[in-house]
């Protein structure tokens, strides 16, 4: 039988000249595989007497365990060398111009989120963000909702089960929130007036059509200061539209309407003009409806923590999709959500086309083709 100690220097100086995972592998069979050396002297332990068997018994597995070990350690270092190998050879040069034909594009959907922050942004509203998930209380309670309205009930809002231990409670669960404007109530819990805040973000309701998806994006706007009034609402707004859709002249109206978090309520309406064949935003002979708006309810500021008698303020709403499809001419809204190259080519934009209020918004001047 083989000296253990001269095997072990010798399988320990293959392992460490290894150039190469297979050289390694190869290694690793030829002294512990099947068929390998130091399989085959465990397997002629059998015939040896019992002291001698467990002395050369425990002198193998210590061998054994040894060469794991060294093989274990050089599989990192020859691939750590491997991965740096193919990394070298994949280097590209970031100062080259990129192909047309290889070149991404930015969605729609993000491009008006970039023009919707420039506005406001420049009107000095900040940004607030908050979770997909909510409790029912910032999705619906707070925002003056009762139990039995509509909107809460299962075919259009999606839940979810807090407690999987436990039988599905509706009253208890959480949903994936239906509206961004959970994050109105939360900014207010942390945040005391003045507040000027926009909250984009994912939505999702069980809706699925040519005009609705389980999952779409809304903004939502809050202000909330002293001797806030509608005036300065529908002042905001005015700006904001004649700014997203670059026409100075474009007409606006509002309608008095119903959502339960404000009051007074109203839905605000640009002119346009409707054949059969396109939609031109602008000064025309018809009204199109483009975001629900209204003063935040007294019981909306309580929820958040804030006095209605000492401040005031009010809130709008509207979907970034729909806006993409007035501005850019898009007629399904489905067609958002289907990953399809060729769409993207067409709808996209360059990663230069970056939006701003002084480089300009967009190249159409706001026209739907």
């Amino acid at each position: 039988m083989e000296n253990l100690d001269d095997l072990q220097k010798e399988i320990l100086g293959k392992i460490n000249s290894a150039d190469n995972l297979k050289e390694l592998d190869d290694v690793r069979v030829n002294i512990m595989g099947k068929k390998g050396r130091l399989t085959e002297m465990m397997k002629g332990l059998g015939a040896l007497p019992l002291e001698e068997k467990i002395a050369l018994g425990k002198s193998l597995n210590v061998v054994k365990n040894e060469i794991e070990k060294a093989i274990e350690k050089q599989k990192q270092v020859l691939e750590e060398k491997a991965l740096n190998e193919k990394l070298s050879g994949e280097t590209v040069d970031v100062t080259l111009p990129v192909r047309p034909e290889v070149q991404g594009r930015i969605h729609p959907v993000s491009k008006i989120y970039e023009e919707v922050a420039a506005i406001f942004g420049q009107m000095g509203f900040e940004v607030a963000e908050g979770p997909d998930i909510e409790d029912q209380f910032h999705n619906f309670n707070a925002l003056n909702m009762p139990a039995n309205h509509p909107a809460r009930q299962m075919q259009d809002t999606f839940y979810l089960n807090n407690d999987p231990s436990k039988p599905f409670d509706m009253d208890t669960a959480y949903v994936i929130r239906t509206q961004t404007s959970g994050i109105q109530i939360r900014t207010m819990e942390k945040q005391q007036p003045p507040i000027r805040i926009i909250a984009p973000g994912r939505t999702y309701r069980s809706d699925y059509d040519a005009t609705h998806t389980p999952m779409f994006h809304q903004v939502e706007g809050l202000v909330i200061d002293k001797n806030i009034t509608m005036a300065h609402l529908k002042g905001c707004l005015y700006d904001f539209v004649k700014a997203f859709f670059e026409i100075d002249d474009l007409p606006v109206r509002y309608r008095p309407s119903y959502f339960p978090f404000t009051e007074p309520s109203a839905e605000m309406d640009i002119g346009c003009l409707k054949t059969k064949t396109e939609l031109k935003v602008g000064a025309g002979t018809d009204w199109l409806e483009i975001l629900g708006c209204g003063m935040v309810h007294p019981n909306v500021l309580r929820a958040g923590g804030i006095n209605p008698d000492e401040y005031q303020g009010f809130a709008f709403g509207l979907g970034i999709d729909r806006l993409a499809m007035l501005k850019y001419g898009i007629p399904d809204l489905r067609t958002f959500f289907e990953s399809d190259v060729r769409w993207l080519k067409h709808y996209g934009f360059t990663p230069l086309d970056i939006s701003s209020m002084t480089g300009g918004l967009s190249n159409n001047g706001g026209l739907a083709r």
